[in-house]
């Protein structure tokens, strides 16, 4: 997968790109629909996606808390396994922000890119404001000459199937609804990280890593599916994570810990993705280290017995 990051500046070789359009966090089944239709609009045409970095809610509302579903590296990672050709993340920044619709629609997909037919949402906003949509876009194309068109909204239930939505079902600690919708299990990525090594003298060392920038789902303790990406421990495991700030031991910045069933070796630094399969329990204090022990071999009992039905 080619990436492209100035929409100023396409080889000729690399236009004629059909595309969808979109954030695309968490690649959902609904974005998914997205990218297939633009797949089957122009067959002969090299498919791609179009994308912002960062994510505008990021730019407009950057104290904000965090809310993306996947991380930067994650959302390529995720897109180029589907078969993408053509990545163009475009930096989101104040000259963007400020082209209107039909600035954005001649400049960025005709003249820039040179796009031969898009793919939006029904839902779809674009320009300074917001303010253009998807009709408006099919419009565009007539006049400057790109296909354009406009995918249904998918449902879920009664709601449509959304990033939002999704993230609503991870902070009410139901990772199965959220899978239902992502299409596949809701998965935090990135490097292991070193932690006080607390676990180890509990007699369950863990694997941590940041959650920095990434919404945080409901926090306490969930069955995972635990798997190293690269190095000498590259493989797919079994194990129990708690999610969270560790109440028992003070005040501490959310992480995501990792107790991987039935492994031995040192994972510090290699890249590793867990995802959450059932939520067993909210996070939890103590009266002793005894008492928390008890908990953490009755969950990992339960998070087995889940992951081997899987």
């Amino acid at each position: 997968m080619k990436i492209i990051r100035d929409y100023q500046f396409v080889d000729v070789a690399d236009r004629g790109a059909t595309v969808a359009i979109g954030n695309f966090d968490g690649v959902h089944v609904g974005h998914r629909s997205v990218i297939e239709l633009a797949g089957s609009a122009a067959p002969v045409a090299p498919v791609g996606v179009l994308t912002f970095e960062p994510h505008p809610r990021e730019y407009f509302a950057p104290d904000a808390p965090p809310f993306r579903l996947m991380s930067q590296a994650a959302r390529a990672s995720r897109l180029e396994k589907m078969g993408i050709r053509y990545l163009f993340e475009l930096p989101f920044h104040s000259g963007l922000a400020s082209l209107s619709p039909d600035e954005f629609a001649r400049d960025v997909i005709c003249d820039g890119l040179g796009l031969s037919h898009v793919v939006v949402g029904a839902d779809f906003c674009f320009g300074k404001k917001r303010a253009g949509t998807a009709q408006d876009m099919v419009r565009y194309g007539q006049e400057m000459g790109f296909g354009v068109t406009i995918a249904p909204l998918l449902a879920h239930g009664e709601n449509t199937v959304s990033s939002t939505a999704i993230r609503q079902a991870l902070s009410d600690g139901r990772p199965q609804d959220a899978a239902e919708m992502l299409g596949h299990w809701h998965r935090i990525e990135g490097p292991v990280i070193g932690g006080e090594q607390r676990g180890r003298t509990l007699g369950y060392p863990t694997a941590n890593m940041s959650i920095d920038g990434l919404h945080p789902p409901a926090f306490g303790v969930y069955a995972v599916l635990f798997n190293v990406l690269e190095g000498p421990h590259t493989g797919a495991y079994h194990g129990v994570a708690s999610m969270g700030v560790r109440p028992m031991f003070g005040v501490n910045t959310p992480n995501l810990e990792t107790y991987v069933f039935d492994f031995s070796g040192d994972l510090y630094g290699a890249p590793v993705s867990v995802a959450l399969v059932a939520h067993l329990r909210g996070e939890e204090t103590f009266d002793s280290l005894e008492a928390l022990i008890a908990q953490m071999d009755r969950d990992s009992a339960q998070a087995r017995d889940i992951l081997a039905a899987l």
